[in-house]
């Protein structure tokens, strides 16, 4: 009888650990999408929570990006960034960044953390 009662209670400790790790993973996903087409980005301005993760997605079918931020209190560099890659930058600060690219120094996109 004790053995029975054992698995019993395995199975909901089991479904404990199963949507626990659902829900770990859910937090690595990135909360926002932000394309770059057109030698713009979309949306050009963003409201955020400090920790929250966008996802940068080069939109462009023959244009390279290289998104970077370059704060006192936030750096980032994406490096080059290919056609129809993507790339996450999580925003440890509050405060207000310019995401600029590189390589079109036009492009501008306010995150306000």
């Amino acid at each position: 009888m004790m053995g029975h009662l054992s698995r019993r209670l395995a199975v909901p400790k089991v479904a404990a650990v199963v949507i626990g790790f659902g829900t770990l993973v859910g937090l690595a996903l990135p909360q926002y999408s932000i394309s770059q087409k057109g030698r713009e980005y979309h949306p050009g301005e963003i409201s955020i929570k400090q920790g929250e993760t966008l996802q940068i997605i080069n939109d462009d079918a023959d244009l390279l990006h290289h998104s970077y931020v370059d704060s006192p209190k936030f750096l980032f560099d994406s490096g080059d960034q290919q056609p129809g890659s993507k790339t996450e930058i999580t925003f440890p600060v509050a405060g207000d960044f310019n995401v600029l690219c590189a390589i079109h120094p036009k492009m501008r996109l306010v995150v306000h953390v």
